[in-house]
């Protein structure tokens, strides 16, 4: 089972940016589909984007097209997500997740699409 941890949240204005960087470790990254979600306070664990495993094809949710941009590194076995012109709604914990589906197209994927879950790393927008 391959081990996740991500780093690089923090506090930022509305308008601002983030890199958040998730390292993956005990297993072939580049074997795996992997993705962000995220949770906020009294919220269910939604999804935020994935990548395919060789990291041409992506997909996004729509709260985040055109503001967030997924990538990965196999060769370095991370994966990176850059949120640009954040909003005080974008305030969550976000979790990279790997070992999971992935279908062109699809932007519904949930928690049990994916069988393995860094710890989160805490993101909060000020308004």
């Amino acid at each position: 089972q391959v081990r996740l941890v991500e780093s690089g949240g923090g506090l930022v204005q509305a308008g601002g940016s983030l890199s958040l960087s998730c390292v993956a470790s005990g297993s072939t990254f580049s074997r795996y589909n992997a993705g962000w979600f995220r949770q906020a306070p009294g919220k269910e664990r939604e999804f935020v984007a994935a990548i395919a495993w060789s990291g041409t094809f992506t997909a996004y949710a729509h709260s985040v097209k055109g503001r967030f941009i997924i990538s990965r590194d196999n060769a370095e076995n991370t994966m990176s997500l850059q949120m640009n012109s954040l909003k005080p709604e974008d305030t969550a914990v976000y979790y990279c997740a790997a070992d999971g589906v992935y279908s062109t197209g699809r932007t519904d994927y949930t928690e049990a699409d994916f069988a393995s879950w860094g710890q989160g790393t805490q993101v909060t927008v000020s308004s």
